[in-house]
């Protein structure tokens, strides 16, 4: 937990991380400069701590700084002062140290239940707010009040901001994966044999490629980790979905919940009806969809595919925006007014039919004529009449002088 005090008023900010890193240190003091409104213009004290100190020379108050910790002080203007080592320099920092066995004595005990530690950083702001109207021993205003008389008092804070993460160039290794401390981390396929920029901050890293962000990580904490994304291997797992079951990535998928019940429910019924081969392919194809579709959308549109039989990726986009744009619509639309549970899927081609745009051309109109057959057939009478009324063609004479009739 980052605590930074003011000595006049006693006003505390308070931060937790999940590790000591540098990266947490200068994190907390962008929260705690900024819940302030402002820096600090006299010297601002501090331990021997790693994340600021390099080497402590001797006896004195010399230190050798972290290159990196100068560079933040010296953006900020913040003044550092040092505390002896050991029990000479404790009653230097009792301000600080008296206050954060306070805070932990009235809120951390009993620990509190929480989910992440983005929701107890929520909680920890919420007491800092409540402890600014409280009174620190005999003293006759409270933290607030006398807050409102030292922060006019503080220099105001630079306008560009300061990276607080560390960076990083891994290249890719062959399986798709990048090694930042002692912990390696996935990357999309496409990116294998190149070098990435990477970012690791206090609780997540970014990766980059070209100044885009490919991947993003919650820090692993403990050594020797791996955290895969099962969505950086779906362009490689759709060649050969044999693979598919068995990859790991999967597995951290389903302890993280991206991979619900659902999905297994799915697969399974895909695979009865189209073989392991087909029906791994077609989930495969589902879960690219969450590229462009929310994951609460998709697993609603699984679920009802499922409950209609519609194993295929098509009825599954199409149900996935179905839900989607129910909840786009208000409350009295027709498309909301049916039963509740009913399956329906609605196919691809059937889709498109229903959302042609409407035909204004005319209806053609074909014009009455008479039959050929009645109007051929006396011209073709009369024809023969008039051949058996015709009378004998000439007799014809040859040179022998005889005739020839017919």
């Amino acid at each position: 937990m980052f605590s930074f005090r003011l000595s006049y008023s006693g006003k505390a900010v308070h931060r937790v991380f999940a590790s000591c890193g540098q990266e947490a240190f200068f994190e907390g003091h962008v929260h705690a400069l900024r819940m302030l409104g402002g820096v600090p213009r006299s010297k601002v004290r501090y331990d021997d701590l790693k994340a600021a100190v390099a080497r402590v020379l001797g006896l004195s108050r010399a230190r050798v700084e972290a290159d990196r910790w100068i560079a933040f002080r010296s953006h900020f203007g913040i003044e550092s002062f040092y505390c002896r080592p050991g029990i000479e320099g404790a009653h230097e920092k009792g301000g600080v140290e008296g206050q954060i066995g306070y805070f932990r004595h009235n809120h951390f005990t009993p620990v509190p239940e929480v989910d992440s530690l983005a929701e107890l950083n929520e909680l920890v702001d919420q007491w800092d707010l409540h402890d600014g109207r409280r009174r620190i021993g005999s003293q006759p205003r409270t933290i607030d009040e006398y807050f409102q008389v030292e922060r006019p008092l503080l220099m105001p804070l630079p306008e560009e901001s300061f990276e607080t993460g560390r960076l990083f160039t891994p290249r890719v290794d062959r399986y798709s994966q990048i090694a930042v401390r002692t912990n390696r981390y996935s990357v999309p396929v496409r990116l294998i044999g190149k070098r990435v920029r990477v970012v690791l901050h206090a609780s997540h890293l970014v990766v980059y490629d070209r100044n885009v962000e490919v991947a993003r990580h919650e820090r692993l904490i403990a050594k020797g980790g791996c955290r895969l994304d099962l969505d950086h291997y779906l362009e490689a797992l759709i060649r050969k979905p044999g693979a598919f079951p068995g990859a790991t990535a999967l597995e951290q998928a389903r302890s993280a919940g991206k991979f619900t019940p659902v999905h297994d429910a799915w697969w399974a019924a895909a695979v009865k009806a189209h073989g392991d081969t087909v029906g791994t392919r077609a989930l495969i194809e589902v879960l690219l969809l969450a590229r462009r579709v929310s994951h609460e959308h998709l697993v609603a549109g699984l679920a009802t595919a499922l409950r209609a039989g519609a194993l295929t990726a098509d009825a599954v986009a199409l149900e996935a925006r179905k839900v989607a744009q129910a909840e786009d619509e208000p409350a009295g639309h027709p498309s909301r007014t049916g039963a509740a549970g009913e399956a329906t899927v609605t196919f691809l081609h059937e889709w498109r039919l229903a959302h042609l745009p409407p035909d204004t051309r005319p209806l053609p109109s074909v014009p009455t004529t008479t039959n050929c057959s009645d109007a051929v057939a006396p011209a073709a009478v009369n024809t023969a009449r008039e051949k058996h009324s015709d009378p004998a063609p000439p007799a014809r004479t040859d040179r022998a002088g005889r005739h020839h009739g017919h």
